[in-house]
């Protein structure tokens, strides 16, 4: 049954004479078409960028919109380029030689008209689809969460990898409770486009079954996941983490065995396979656990191929790194039997070693102090700052593309904090190693030191919050501009101690650029480890370091933000063909 009211248009001579005549409707320009014996009628504005469809031509039962050549069949509105979306369609009616249309449009745009438009978009790897779909999700009130959720479902069936994709809505959902509804569109539709990219060319996922007889202990189950990673077997790692995710009831127990899988190889794959396990389990407690079966099996292709370091000359070479690694780590179990003190204080002295350029002290100094109990916490943290300090003073002497080892190292120093907090287990435990000689491996991007700016820095730049968030933007549009961005922040937290707008401005400055994930990964991180210290100087040197590297790569083309804010305005109504004010 048509909703809506019928309105009248013309006598029917009339628009047989026209061919076209444009009414408008409860909320869009209408056009009602004469074509072939029949009145047809559809949104006037074309659903590409808004333009208006009578300004263009008929043929053969087909209108073409003459701004980018989109053609759409006249008698449903279906579109033959898949890039511009469908138009609405409209009933007609004729009565006594009066020609009526109705108000709204034939399909209403409910929930899974939207879903569909989103699945849609999602298929073919369409920006702008996904972006309107999106908006009429959060018009009819689903949250972001939702959303999201609808997202990894597609990704978790329509390839099998763990990409760049899988990660940034991981990322975006750690990171929605604190940001702003217009921020939280741009990175929710960033992680979208993201994984719409990925599934484009990829083989869907195979779906396997877990072992029949699930009668097996989580520690037998851990040394059958182990083992097939060993020997790089896809399949039998997959039956064995579908079982652990059907019988282990404890979520705790989940994260450990799937920690331990990652961190069978050290720093396997730069750090990246840890946090992708990380980022999945991360993104299961936003959508569900239910969704563990289809989700998890995702990692595994990078579980089971990754190289670790111990295939890594760097790692034998000049020091030999990976013995004494494997000699601490048989000894973890030994000492997490000790009581932890949560008066422990050797904090400043393990950070002093942890920036130095003894790498076999940083293994003996870790392992005293998760002897001596030490809250593993406390350790990863440092392990964590210090990464971030590396961003922090990073010289700008060195060529752009080596800011990628201290960002995977901060990442992944973040990932293994996160893996802590889960459980503490040996499993656990043992990447702290690797993040710690990491951070070691970076020393040299220090030289020289970038110098942390002071408050005597400062005094030229604005005191209020608001004023310095302009500006960080402003500055982002600069090339190259790092030492200002990082003078600007730490402006920001001197006046204004509250996080939380600088990081949605950070998001917003990050989601906007068309470079790879790593800078939100970085910021994500940074975001994470700046609550895990009060205001002073931990937190401000890891804001730093932060935007330092997003300055390092700004500023992009921006395609994407250039398709978001186009799909924003098309949903208010704006003619975006039209002239802007002032412009």
């Amino acid at each position: 049954m048509q909703n809506g009211s019928f309105i009248p248009v013309c006598p029917l001579p009339e628009l047989l004479d026209k061919q076209m005549v444009v009414v408008s409707g409860t909320d869009r320009p209408i056009a009602v078409i004469a074509h072939g014996g029949q009145v047809v009628a559809v949104d006037n504005r074309c659903p590409h960028m808004g333009f208006p469809l009578n300004t263009g031509s008929i043929k053969d039962g087909i209108l073409t919109c003459h701004w980018h050549e989109a053609r759409f069949d006249i008698c449903n509105g279906c579109t033959f380029d898949l890039w511009a979306d469908d138009v609405a369609g409209f009933a007609t009616e004729v009565r006594d030689e009066m020609v009526f249309v109705c108000t709204t449009p034939s399909q209403a745009p409910d929930v899974e008209y939207h879903l569909q438009r989103l699945r849609h978009g999602l298929e073919h790897g369409i920006g702008l689809i996904q972006a309107k779909a999106i908006l009429g999700l959060r018009r009819l009130g689903l949250t972001w969460i939702d959303v999201v959720m609808e997202i990894a479902r597609f990704g978790a069936a329509a390839h099998d990898d763990w990409g760049e994709g899988m990660t940034t809505l991981a990322v975006v959902s750690n990171m929605i409770p604190d940001l702003s509804e217009r921020t939280a569109f741009f990175s929710v539709l960033r992680a979208s486009r993201q994984l719409g990219s990925d599934c484009l060319r990829a083989v869907p996922r195979r779906r396997g079954q877990p072992l029949s007889d699930s009668r097996h202990s989580s520690e037998r189950l851990r040394r059958w996941l182990r083992d097939w990673v060993t020997c790089r077997h896809r399949d039998g790692t997959e039956r064995v983490l579908l079982t652990a995710v059907q019988t282990l009831g404890d979520r705790s127990e989940l994260a450990d065995l799937v920690a331990d899988a990652a961190a069978h190889r050290v720093y396997a794959r730069g750090g990246h396979v840890l946090d992708a396990c990380n980022k999945s389990l991360e993104l299961l407690e936003h959508i569900g656990w239910d969704e563990a079966s289809e989700v998890l099996p995702l990692v595994l292709s990078g579980l089971v191929a990754a190289r670790g370091a111990e295939e890594d000359a760097h790692w034998h070479h000049p020091v030999e790194l990976i013995e004494p690694l494997r000699a601490a780590e048989r000894r973890i179990p030994e000492w997490l039997e000790s009581d932890r003190n949560p008066t422990w204080d050797g904090a400043p002295a393990l950070r002093t070693i942890l920036l130095g350029d003894d790498p076999l002290r940083i293994i003996i100094a870790l392992g005293e102090a998760i002897q001596n109990g030490a809250p593993l916490l406390v350790l990863s943290r440092e392990i964590a700052y210090t990464a971030g300090l590396r961003l922090a003073q990073f010289s700008i002497s060195n060529e752009v593309r080596d800011w990628f080892n201290p960002r995977h190292t901060f990442i992944f120093a973040n990932a293994v904090h996160q893996f802590l907090k889960r459980c503490v287990t040996p499993a656990t435990t043992r990447s702290l190693f690797p993040a710690a000689l990491s951070v070691y491996m970076d020393r040299f991007l220090n030289i020289p030191a970038a110098r942390l700016p002071t408050e005597h820095d400062l005094q030229d730049l604005p005191a209020d919050g608001q004023a310095l968030r302009d500006l960080l933007l402003e500055v982002l549009d600069r090339q190259s501009a790092v030492e200002l961005a990082g003078r600007v922040v730490a402006a920001h937290l001197l006046h204004d101690t509250d996080v939380t707008a600088l990081f949605d401005t950070l998001v917003l400055a990050t989601v906007r650029e068309d470079f790879d994930f790593h800078a939100l990964q970085v910021l994500e991180a940074g975001w994470q480890q700046c609550a895990e210290w009060e205001a002073g100087p931990e937190r401000e040197h890891i804001v730093i370091g932060v935007v330092r590297q997003l300055a390092a790569f700004c500023p992009t083309p921006r395609a994407g933000f250039q398709t978001a804010q186009i799909a924003k305005r098309l949903d208010r109504g704006d003619r975006i063909y039209e002239p802007q004010p002032g412009g």
